[in-house]
């Protein structure tokens, strides 16, 4: 009977360690689809990583497409509700919900670099940081920035643009759309180029990254940025936890967490989005009867005029939340032009 209690009680022992030892699985969610670089370049060597530095202790399943259920503009609440664990979205999805965040995707405070920009984030994440108090920031960067597309309008100047429908990326984006004397039309990005092809708009503020997946160059014919390849706003990518599945885990494995989206993951990702503008760049020059312009320092002069407006229309709007916008304008241009080469 000792023999046997000393059996069992071992027994006890082994099975408290084999569950101690049992991987912590963290459910990532994301609206692009698995071919999309969002899925192979960036989320899913992530999650490999983790596991790597972890030593199998975190294990991250990732889903593509909305797999798990709901709409993009829910993504937030999954990861602040525990619906899921992790979560990677725009964060124009929810206005609103990131007042101080979207100083970073405003025209004429970003430029046109991601990795300038998503440095830059990194370094002044402090004055951001209260918009993120209902979950745990992972990631937060930016993509290369909008250009302008149309379908069958050449832009040479503001004047150009005048009546055209655009569709909008976000708000903001929608507040330089009406500067440009044009009308902005808010929709899903998959349904752009149904939009396009049936005229129901001119054109978009996109950025190039996604004509190979939507044939966008098939359906416009003229691209315009600005000088040294400047684009007219960009918009927010949030990774986000939730908050009480990341103060769950053990500290240490909270570190290699945040270890393996340091710094240098986030210059990755901001290297990697300009790094995804090429391939769209080089389909609009190679497509029949399209071609991209640059405009001039004096037109670029116009259009940052109208994002001006856009930027103290948003300085007055923060105000009223009791942001201090000229604060952020001032500090966010500052960290942008550091890291800008």
């Amino acid at each position: 009977m000792k023999i046997l209690g000393i059996v069992t009680g071992l027994a006890v022992v082994s099975s408290s360690l084999c569950a101690s030892e049992k991987p912590i699985n963290l459910v990532l969610h994301h609206l692009h689809s698995p071919k999309a670089p969002t899925h192979t370049k960036l989320l899913m060597p992530w999650a490999k990583k983790v596991e790597e530095m972890s030593k199998g202790k975190i294990k991250v399943e990732v889903y593509p497409s909305m797999t798990l259920g709901g709409k993009p503009t829910e993504l937030y609440k999954q990861a602040r509700d525990g619906v899921v664990d992790i979560i990677w979205t725009l964060a124009g999805y929810t206005p609103g919900v990131f007042p101080r965040t979207e100083v970073f995707e405003l025209p004429t405070v970003h430029q046109g670099s991601s990795l300038a920009t998503s440095i830059a984030i990194k370094e002044k994440f402090d004055l951001i940081k209260d918009d993120y108090s209902d979950v745990k920031p992972l990631l937060v960067y930016v993509h290369a920035g909008n250009a302008i597309h149309t379908t069958q309008k050449e832009v040479k100047s503001l004047e150009n643009l005048k009546g055209l429908k655009l569709r909008t990326p976000s708000r903001t984006g929608g507040w330089l759309i009406e500067e440009f004397g044009a009308e902005p039309v808010g929709m899903p990005l998959p349904t752009l180029p149904q939009a396009l092809s049936k005229n129901a708009v001119d054109g978009a503020l996109v950025p190039f990254e996604i004509f190979p997946a939507f044939k966008i160059h098939n359906l416009t014919k003229h691209s315009i940025v600005g000088p040294n390849d400047s684009r007219f706003g960009t918009s927010v990518f949030i990774m986000l936890m939730n908050k009480d599945k990341f103060n769950s885990m053990p500290k240490d494995l909270q570190k290699i967490i945040e270890k393996s989206l340091d710094m240098e993951m986030v210059k990755k990702a901001g290297q990697l989005w300009m790094d995804f503008e090429k391939p769209g760049i080089e389909k609009q020059k190679a497509s029949k009867d399209s071609d991209i312009t640059t405009l001039s320092e004096k037109s670029m002069g116009e259009f940052n005029k109208a994002g001006e407006k856009v930027v103290q229309r948003w300085i007055n709007e923060v105000k009223e939340k009791g942001i201090d916008g000229e604060k952020l304008v001032k500090e966010a241009r500052e960290a942008i032009n550091a890291n800008t080469k």
